[in-house]
This record gives structure tokens, sequence and C-alpha cells, in this order.
């Protein structure tokens, strides 16, 4: 009896006590229970390129060497730091014209003739959720202001509040003219309400392209201002690009820091589980200049110390084989981007034909959803009044319909969820026998 009443005397840390309960738990749970087509989680059940399994699988034979088993460098198996060195370094460099032109930033920019340095500029973390953590943590002190868009992945606002620091919040709002078409470019970011934002104590600017949940991609515009933005105020800029290779044509992925001034102050976080549909073997990387590389090394030595050295050596084989076929029909970062577009309109159009108004994505693997015009007996949603209408909406469709996403108000601070009450987001990587599914169920509505 002492020892409970002791045991119930022990609290957690304040830091930890703030934090609310993930919508992922809430909604794995409530899958599990009502087993609806799963449209809400943002992973595919479509298996792997071949190749990228054979990487994996071929490390279980009795001929490999037994290191590939053990311990590897903490910042990053050699194989696949050098891989990733190759693969970003021309995707990274500034434009040849534009590092003419801009002689005083020239200094701050990735020039024309560099190379990433694999050993300095490159580590590897678990997932990219570890390198957010990671670059988060090794960055912001307490008291520190992180600018965060709204809506954002909602593991940013976590990170920043348990590293000490304080979100700061601008929303990115749709722009519509009459008659055009509604896609998630359509939101715009304000940068004056931007800058009005920022203070003495901003350290960190977060940038999501292509954007989850709105699968919006930033413009060479839009990020050409947001980089003004972060000189001038001496913010430094943690770019989360894990949708990098799913970009739909005629847009373009440009990373921000391959602009002007920009090499020096930008963290890039990629992802293996993005990129080769592999959300399980939890790997990431972040590529960036060495002093902020190396604090990032100083924090994930003290923390996970390293990540598993198979899957390391896997993707990086895997990388390895992609690497000559970049830019062409079989490179298999263009087959998904093939494979995955006309899913996404296809989803718009049967999302509009039961009467949600569907957002046309440029990029990644999921839209967004107007669903305020869509009939529900009234009296269905109104029996927690506590619950935002889109999370009472998505629970009533899940037990209802049978089909369930997420409700956008959990990606928005709470001064701006009122900006996503009225949308669900969809993911619409799945086999078409999925999908279709759930467009059999949604239909008779």
């Amino acid at each position: 009896m002492l020892n409970e009443t002791l045991s119930a005397m022990i609290l957690p840390a304040a830091r930890i006590l703030k934090q609310k309960p993930s919508i992922w738990v809430e909604i794995n749970h409530a899958v599990a229970k009502y087993k609806p087509v799963n449209l809400g989680q943002g992973f595919p059940d479509i298996l792997p390129k071949q190749h990228v399994l054979e990487s994996l699988t071929m490390l279980g034979k009795p001929d490999v060497s037994p290191f590939l088993h053990q311990y590897t460098r903490s910042m990053g198996h050699p194989r696949l730091v050098n891989v990733l060195s190759k693969l970003y370094t021309s995707f990274l460099r500034c434009d040849r014209k534009l590092y003419g032109e801009s002689g005083s930033l020239q200094v701050d920019s990735f020039g024309p003739d560099r190379e990433i340095d694999p050993l300095k500029e490159v580590i590897i973390t678990v997932g990219a959720y570890g390198s957010l953590f990671t670059a988060i943590s090794a960055l912001v002190n307490p008291d520190d202001e992180v600018i965060i868009m709204d809506p954002s992945f909602d593991c940013y606002t976590p990170m920043t509040v348990m590293a000490g620091g304080v979100p700061i919040y601008v929303p990115l709002r749709p722009q519509l003219d009459d008659g055009e078409e509604l896609i998630s470019d359509c939101w715009k970011l304000d940068i004056k309400e931007l800058e009005s934002k920022i203070t003495s104590k901003t350290k960190v600017l977060l940038l999501n392209t292509p954007h989850n949940p709105l699968g919006k991609v930033f413009n060479r515009e839009e990020l050409e201002s947001i980089a003004d933005v972060c000189i001038r105020h001496n913010l430094v800029c943690i770019s989360d690009e894990v949708y990098e290779w799913l970009v739909f044509p005629p847009n373009h992925h440009i990373k921000i820091a391959s602009l002007p001034g920009m090499w020096s102050r930008t963290l890039t976080i990629g992802s293996a589980g993005k990129t080769f549909s592999v959300t399980g073997w939890k790997l990431g990387w972040t590529i960036g200049p060495a002093n902020l590389i190396q604090a990032m090394q100083l924090h994930q030595q003290n923390t996970v110390y390293t990540c598993p050295t198979p899957l390391q050596e896997a993707v990086a084989r895997s990388l390895e084989i992609e690497l000559p076929l970049l830019n062409t029909h079989e490179s298999y970062f263009n087959e998904m981007c093939a494979l995955i577009e006309p899913k996404g309109r296809n989803m718009v159009k049967k999302l509009n034909e039961i009467g949600m108004i569907a957002v046309r994505p440029t990029g990644g693997y999921f839209l967004v959803a107007d669903i305020s015009k869509l009939h529900v007996p009234s009296n269905e949603l109104d029996k927690n009044d506590s619950l935002s209408y889109d999370v009472k909406f998505n629970n009533w469709m899940m037990q209802n319909k049978g089909v369930s996403a997420i409700p956008m108000s959990v990606f928005y601070s709470t001064s701006n969820q009122h900006l996503g009450s009225k949308y669900l987001r969809f993911c619409f990587f799945k086999e078409d026998s999925t999908l279709n599914s759930a467009y059999e169920i949604l239909k008779t509505w």
C-alpha cells in the first residue's frame, strides 16, 4: 500500500505532461475496433520494388560480412552516406547564374562546383522523425521561437515544446480566383504575416514541401521569399522534404538549400520510408553544413547512438541501383510518380461525386476534402460538442460508413483549428482494390 502511494506521488517531467495524446494512437485504436477501409494513415499497402526487398533479404545469406550485422558509424553507415552525397550534390548546387549574381551570398551558398562531404555533411537518423527531433533538439534553446506553418505535420509542435522552444504559428490560407481549379497550391503563405511573427527570439523556421497534409508544392517564388526572410533575420530553416520524389508534372521540387545564401542555414530532411515505400524501416537522413550536422551528431550519439546497420546497407544498395537511372523511364522515382498521380486525380473525382469538395494535390500522397456540404444526420454529430466538426464527422463516417480519414483540425494549432474543421485528409497511395472498396461504400452516401 505504501509503495502504491509513493508511486502515485511520482510525476513525469512537466514538459511531457504538457503533451496531448497522439491522434495516431486514437486512430489506430478506432481502426482496430471498427475495421474501416483505412484511407487515413500515410502508408501504402503496396509491396516495395523487388530490388529494394532483395537488397535487404540478401543480407541474411551466410556469405555476407558479419560486420553488416554489428554497429556501424554513428553518423551513418559509410556506404549510405556516400551514395546520398552523390545523389544530393546535383540537387543542392546553387544555379550557376544565380550564384554569380549573388556575390554577397556566395559564402553561404552551395557552389555549383562543390560536392557534399559524406562524412561531415550527412547524418542518418531513425526515420525523418528522428531527423526532425534531433535537429530541433540540437538547435533550439529554452524560449527560442520556432516558426511553424499551419497546418503542419503534428509532431512539429511537441518536438519544439520538448526542446524548450516556443511554437509560433503562421497559417496557409486558400486564395482562389473565380473559375480557378481548386488545387493544393491555392493555399498561400502571407510573407508579411510571417515577417510580423518574427522577434529577437526567433531561431528556426520549419518548412515542409511537398506539404503534408495539403499536398502543396512550394514554387520558386514562394521559396525565394521565405529564403529572403531567413537570411535577413538570421534564421535556420529545417526543410522537411520527405515527399521530394512525389511531385506531379508540370510542378518541380526545388530545394530551398539550393537558393543563394541558404546552404549555410538549412537542414534538408529526407526519408527512406517515403522514398522506397518502406515506412517500417524507419530510416531518415539530414543533409546540411558541417557545423549544424555536427550539432545533430552530438545529440544523436548520446541518445540513439546509431541506426540499424542492415537497413542502412539495404537502402544504400537500393539507391546505388537507382542513381544511374535518374531522369529515365526506368527510374523507380518516376515510375512511382506516374503510378500515384492518377490515383489522386481519381480520388478527387470520386469524392466530388458524393458531395465533398476535394482539393487536387500537386505532390505527396495525401489530399484534403471539404466535407461541409455532405449530408449527415445533425443529431449524430451533436453528441459531443467539445469535439471539432471534422473529428465528429470522421468518427461517424468510420462507425457508420466503414471508411476512415484523418480530421484536418489535428494538424492545426489550437488558435487556428477552426481553419481545418470542415476538412478531412485522405491518403491515396493504396492498392486500387483498397481505394475501390472505399469508393463503393462512399457512393451509397
